[in-house]
């Protein structure tokens, strides 16, 4: 929904009168059911209508607050709210039900409201949940129905190359990461794996390899906690990240990051594997086993770099991705393979 003024302020949001324009039905009342706030928020809530009929299972996500900080990560809502709005019923994957998105492109703001999924009976993963094998087989079975939606690339250039803006234009100092990298998240890596300066440079580096190669519908953050199950399988939540790019920086970051390090190190070349006999069979043309592999090997420094300069989240989370992801850059030598 366009024209209608996204509220700074979650009070705002669950507003019965701003809500009654949002879902284009009057709203007598409001009850939260659960707040969730990492950088966004995410509240699930009933909605009662005026007229007495059965109460509405929602939820709406947001920047909600007075963070500045946070606010100045509204484009990244609009292009959530955009996804939801122009590309997730195009795409065979599991996602929330939207009911409606409101968008101001002035402001560079943007409100997602969709079915509550565990009011339908969906649970959701924490950060931490350790997938199995299992698991993971079919979670890239979803990651694999996304890319097959490359062919939406074309049709919307809003859907630009994050990895390329993270290369050019770093989150913060190579100072401002090594302190974050000598914080207890970096306790468990080798000192050559905790250096700013190479993991700097190693993004750049395959920000220029990525850009060479096929471009696919990217997720960009599918780690356990934007994972949902329900009783058909997996589904993908959080669509901040959305981006072009390489298949392997969605693939590399999600089997490291849900996977335990000795599961890992077990099953990622199966699993790969499976991701590519998923994709092919989904008619996407992927590269042959070994060319996979040291693509992949690559990729896995997308997934250190964001959980690198991450600062807005619970520091257990933290640590145990950069640990994972971290170790995973060591055990695959992705900075020797990109040559930093």
């Amino acid at each position: 929904m366009a024209g209608l003024e996204v509220p700074t302020l979650l009070e705002g949001a669950l507003d019965p009168a701003w809500l009654s324009r949002a879902l284009g039905t009057s709203i007598g009342s409001v009850e939260t059911v659960e707040v969730i706030k990492t950088v966004a928020t995410k509240v699930r809530f009933r909605a009662a209508p005026a007229d007495g009929s059965a109460p509405l299972a929602l939820c709406i996500k947001g920047l909600f607050g007075d963070d500045p900080m946070v606010r100045l990560g509204g484009p990244t809502m609009v292009r959530e709210a955009d996804f939801y709005g122009k590309i997730a019923a195009q795409v065979n994957v599991r996602v929330p039900q939207l009911v409606t998105n409101v968008i101001d492109r002035e402001a560079q703001q943007g409100a997602v409201i969709m079915r509550d999924l565990i009011a339908d009976g969906a649970t959701f993963c924490s950060a931490l949940d350790p997938f199995t094998a299992d698991d993971a087989a079919a979670s890239v079975g979803q990651i694999a129905a996304l890319h097959a939606g490359q062919s939406l690339l074309a049709g919307n250039g809003w859907i630009g190359r994050r990895i390329d803006e993270f290369a050019s234009s770093p989150h913060m100092t190579a100072e401002t990461l090594q302190s974050l990298l000598d914080d207890p998240r970096g306790d468990p890596l080798p000192e050559g794996i905790k250096s700013a300066e190479r993991l700097l440079a190693g993004i750049r580096v395959l920000a220029g390899r990525d850009a060479e190669r096929p471009q696919f519908l990217v997720h960009g953050d599918a780690h356990a906690g934007n994972i949902f199950r329900t009783a058909s399988g997996p589904g993908l939540i959080d669509w901040q990240l959305l981006q072009s790019g390489g298949w392997a920086l969605d693939v590399a970051y999600h089997l490291c990051a849900v996977l335990p390090l000795e599961l890992a190190e077990a099953e990622e070349r199966r699993l790969l594997g499976h991701y590519l006999d998923h994709a092919r069979g989904l008619g996407l043309t992927m590269p042959d086993a070994e060319t996979a592999w040291a693509q992949y090997r690559e990729a896995v420094v997308y997934g250190f770099y964001l959980w690198g300069i991450t600062r807005r989240v619970d520091p257990p989370i933290i640590r145990e991705f950069t640990k994972r992801l971290g170790l995973a850059v060591a055990r695959h030598d992705s900075f020797g393979m990109l040559g930093v």
